[in-house]
């Protein structure tokens, strides 16, 4: 099962790469993986019917006690045939449904797999904490699969619908799944089953659990996503919307009933919210006249159906429960993919343009009306079995005095009226001959015969409702385990006299007249409703008008608060937080007794000639009026920081300081090009006293903050053991880069989300539509790099030729030949071309070195960040294209990649995350070599340090030049043109 599982995780990814080369044939090679999911389970029916469940594990999170096992009980078995034999056929019909079409198929396919394996590993997991993972990734999965036509808004809202939705009920769930596994201590399924804890907080999670369960399986009042979710391709309603997605609701329920039934807020919201979602989806679905809609809507009704009977509790009923569940998977899924044929072959599913068509299709119409008898409990078919079980059940709950029981079996009988309605409605939508209003019969719609195999899956389907009714008795003898391990009935109610089996045929029972009778008015409602065209909603408002209204609500609100709280005044929003500050520390420091102070005049005498140095600085930058001025004033205090960092024994930080310093210096250099000169050029500065006073009181409470801290420490700290534990955990003798990628590694991976962020934001601000690479392009048509080392090119006006033809000057870098000749230095260029090689190679030395002597990734990625620079300043944009052709994003995307599975892969060795190897061995030449798996936690900060430098670069500076030559120029598009840059 875990291979199967890790094989659902790693084939999708190589779909997108066979629809490439074989087109939707390609989905025969996706539906290989299910059924060997499918044949597995198959193989394993001797051993689960025998009660000795399967079981596999890992321990995945030993620090949390979260283990990946799978444990393939009844339940999970019949779970498992259905979403792995579903899947295959829908993968199969998909061959079919999306002949001739390639547009994101590949990521279709993908997303399609990758949904059947994430549901997969939901119920086979018996780790709760791992089903809420799966849960929150078929939400994900869902979303994807939904918005696939992305190009239609209606997509994109129905697909956000979707996730919203069930991610609000996912997070519901996530606090009840907490809160039971610390009440239990234990996050095993079959642990907490078995243990069956009680008390308030256990209802209180339970209630949780179940808004999670309903959200995922649209019960009312989150019924409106299901129906709106019909903007997906047809084989995503099929499996996503009949087998599988809504199904994991169901089957949470499922798997809690037998024990939290009897649970004082269970059965009310069970029962209570289940009749009225199959009330309210069976009467929507009447007056629906597009196909697909209507068994949504009628999905919705089964749905509810099925969360009455699963979750009522008790054993018959959970007998009859499970076949009821098998009896929706293939009947639904069947009539969607029947939809998804009549849409294919007319590009219609409205069945007022529908006439004639069983006539012309008489095998296609007549699984139709077999899976439709099975939705609505017809003998021979599985949906008999199941309706007759649950309705005799039901009928004995009810006679025993149960309040619930009666509430159940009214629900039931009135709902199955409404499922024979629409479920004749849409047998006479599809296929039956109309009428006009004269009463004669409409021309036929001209049908196109399909291929046989798209037939072959919604057959498949359709068939096996008969063939499972005919063997009900062996599926009596596997379901029994699990329904045995509810009570045999309500507390009050006495237990029957004979348990309940499943079969064909039990006589006439008072369950088989029910039956009759709700079918027999269905008929008459259908009959009474068949052209029902009710032109207003029967309520002021409906779910999804409430979901509206409250996105609305939210909208409103955040402009509101973001209105009162974002003036658009940066010295408002510093200023508010100084103020804060200031206000907190000193409320902190003026209610502690006990302030002690332990002052030193220097510890080094350089601090005696930089620290007056730093402070003058300081001082003058307040009144410089021009902004570079105070930028390069403002430098001098970093500067200052460097010498004290390498006069007290930390080189490494003075090396980071000093980088930053320059590449921050770069930065505001390109940000001052777009901005007047002179502060307070436009706006002049208020309150200027006010601003002194409290930048004093900032300064003055940071150092008295300082001053307490540092003298209040009682204990040894444990910096002076990281000398020690840097060699000890972390193998190296640089103490500042051992503790960024070992000791302190999840700040390190803070700081890195922080610098992508960062980055992400300054490029959508500036780059209007996209940030990807457009620079480079521009250098394609010019010599490479490799002529111009094997021949130093000049510039003629004919254009660039080898040296040795009439005139031009020398072009040392590529990028220079699309420079204004006023704007190009020569010497500038020659500098750059010499000893950028030789900066890259300091940089990779800085990387790799960074673990014994100063440096580390940090300082390796400013190193080659300022290289680009270089380029940057000798060549302009150009320039930068040919340095770094690869998209910042990519190179930011890539280096977090690295660290995040630097994380991740230690879990799969039974490790903490983050823990590094150490690996060293004697080398014939090289000698004695070490090497700890904490370098690629380097190398990620490393490529992340480059795509910030390159990102603020290719913003703050390429970008800005192109903007800035278009307003020169008068005009947009082509730059191919343009000699120079700013």
């Amino acid at each position: 099962m875990l291979l199967i599982l890790g094989a659902f995780a790693v084939v999708p990814m190589l779909l997108p790469w066979l629809v490439t080369h074989l087109g939707a044939r390609a989905f025969y090679v996706a539906a290989i993986l299910p059924i060997a999911g499918f044949s597995y389970a198959v193989a394993l029916t001797p051993q689960v019917l025998a009660g000795d469940d399967p079981f596999e594990s890992y321990d995945w999170i030993p620090s949390l006690g979260i283990e990946l096992s799978m444990r393939m009980d009844t339940l999970s078995w019949l779970m498992t045939l259905v979403v792995t034999g579903v899947g295959a056929l829908v993968m199969i019909y998909c061959r079919w449904y999306f002949r001739g079409k390639k547009e994101n198929l590949g990521q279709f396919a993908a997303v399609l797999l990758a949904f059947a394996g994430a549901m997969y590993g939901l119920v086979l997991t018996d780790d709760l904490v791992v089903l809420v993972m799966f849960w929150e990734i078929t939400s994900v999965l869902s979303y994807l699969l939904i918005g696939y036509y992305n190009k239609r808004a209606a997509s994109r809202r129905a697909a956000l619908q979707a996730l919203l939705v069930t991610s609000l009920g996912g997070l519901v769930m996530l606090i009840g799944v907490v809160l039971l596994v610390v009440v239990a201590g234990t996050s095993s399924i079959s642990t907490i089953l078995a243990e069956a804890p009680t008390g308030a907080i256990v209802d209180a999670a339970l209630v949780m659990i179940l808004v999670g369960a309903l959200s995922k399986s649209a019960i009312f009042p989150f019924h409106f996503w299901l129906p709106g979710a019909m903007a997906a391709p047809t084989p995503v309603s099929a499996y996503l919307h009949a087998a599988a997605m809504v199904k994991a609701g169901i089957y949470l329920i499922a798997r809690l009933a037998p024990v939290f039934a009897i649970a004082p807020t269970w059965r009310p919201i069970v029962v209570g919210l289940g009749v009225f979602t199959m009330l309210l989806g069976g009467f929507q679905a009447l007056r629906e006249t597009d196909l697909k809609r209507v068994l949504a809507f009628g999905t919705v009704s089964q749905l509810g159906m099925l969360t009455v009977v699963l979750g009522y509790g008790t054993r018959d009923v959970a007998l009859a429960g499970l076949a009821l569940l098998l009896s929706h998977a293939l009947f639904k899924s069947a009539l969607f993919l029947v939809v998804g044929v009549i849409d294919r072959q007319l590009s219609t599913r409205d069945l007022t343009e529908l006439s004639g068509v069983g006539r012309q299709a008489p095998v296609m119409a007549t699984f139709s009306i077999i899976a439709v008898a099975s939705m609505v409990g017809i003998i021979p078919t599985i949906g008999f079995v199941a309706k007759e079980g649950v309705l005799t059940a039901l009928l004995h709950e009810a006679a025993g005095g149960a309040a619930w029981g009666i509430v159940a079996l009214v629900g039931i009988a009135l709902g199955s009226v409404l499922t024979a309605a629409y479920g004749i409605r849409f047998v006479w939508g599809a296929f039956w001959t109309k009428k006009d209003a004269a009463g004669d019969a409409l021309p036929p719609t001209e049908w196109p015969d399909p291929p046989i195999g798209f037939l072959g899956a919604p057959v498949v389907l359709a068939g096996l409702t008969v063939v499972a009714g005919i063997f009900s008795p062996w599926l009596d003898t596997a379901f029994a385990p699990y329904a045995d391990q509810a009570p045999v009935a309500s507390a009050g109610v006495t237990a029957p006299e004979h348990t309940a089996h499943l079969a064909l045929w039990h006589g006439f029972e008072p369950a088989l007249w029910i039956s009759l009778a709700s079918i027999a008015t269905g008929v008459l409602v259908f009959w009474a409703t068949r052209a029902w065209r009710p032109a207003k909603r029967f309520l002021p408002f409906t779910a999804a008008d409430a979901y509206n209204g409250t996105l609305r609500g939210i909208a409103r609100l955040s402009v509101v608060v973001t209105g009162f709280t974002q003036r658009g005044s940066l010295p408002v929003y510093v200023g508010t937080i100084f103020v804060v500050f200031v206000a907190a520390e000193a409320t902190a420091l003026l209610a502690t007794d006990d302030v002690r102070a332990q002052l030193d005049p220097f510890q080094t005498p350089m601090q005696l000639v930089v620290a007056p140095i730093m402070i003058a600085a300081g001082l003058v930058a307040i009144r410089a009026r021009k902004r570079y001025t105070g930028v390069v004033l403002v430098s001098v205090t970093g500067l200052g920081m460097v010498l004290l960092f390498a006069t007290s024994g930390a080189p490494d930080l003075a090396l980071t300081q000093i980088l930053v310093e320059t590449v921050t210096l770069v930065a505001f250099a390109l940000v001052l090009r777009r901005i007047p000169s002179r502060l307070g050029e436009h706006n002049e500065s208020v309150w200027p006293v006010a601003r002194a006073v409290l930048g004093a009181a900032v300064g003055v409470t940071m150092a008295l903050v300082a001053i307490v801290a540092t003298s209040a420490r009682t204990a040894d700290p444990i910096s002076d053991r990281f000398a020690d534990l840097a060699y000890q955990i972390g193998h190296g003798k640089n103490v500042v880069n051992v503790a960024l990628v070992d000791l302190r590694g999840w700040d390190t991976m803070g700081e890195l989300s922080v610098l992508i962020l960062a980055a992400t934001g300054v490029a959508s601000l500036v780059f209007v539509t996209h940030r990807s690479d457009t620079l480079s392009s521009f250098i394609a048509p010019l010599p490479d790099a490799a002529a111009r080392t094997r021949r130093p090119l000049v510039e003629t006006a004919e254009g660039v030729k080898p040296r040795g033809a009439a005139g031009g000057r020398m072009a040392w870098l590529v990028g220079g030949q699309r420079v204004r000749p006023e704007d190009r230095s020569i010497m500038l260029e020659v500098i750059v071309r010499i000893l950028f090689h030789t900066i890259i190679i300091v940089s990779l030395y800085l990387l790799f070195a960074g673990h014994n002597l100063p440096g580390g990734g940090f300082a390796g990625g400013l190193v080659a960040g300022m290289a680009l620079v270089m380029r940057y300043v000798a060549g302009g944009r150009y320039e930068l294209g040919a340095a770094a052709p690869a998209d910042a994003g990519r190179l930011l995307g890539t280096g977090m990649a690295i660290a995040v599975a630097c994380a991740i892969v230690p879990l799969f060795f039974g490790g903490a995350p983050l823990t590094s190897m150490f690996f060293e061995a004697d080398l014939p030449v090289l000698g004695h070599v070490e090497f700890v798996t904490s370098t690629f936690f380097d190398v990620g900060v490393y490529l992340v340090v480059i795509g910030l430098v390159l990102d603020v670069l290719r913003s703050l500076g390429a970008e800005v030049d192109r903007q800035a030559h278009e307003a020169q120029m008068g005009r947009s598009g082509d730059l191919r043109g343009e000699v120079g840059v700013s």
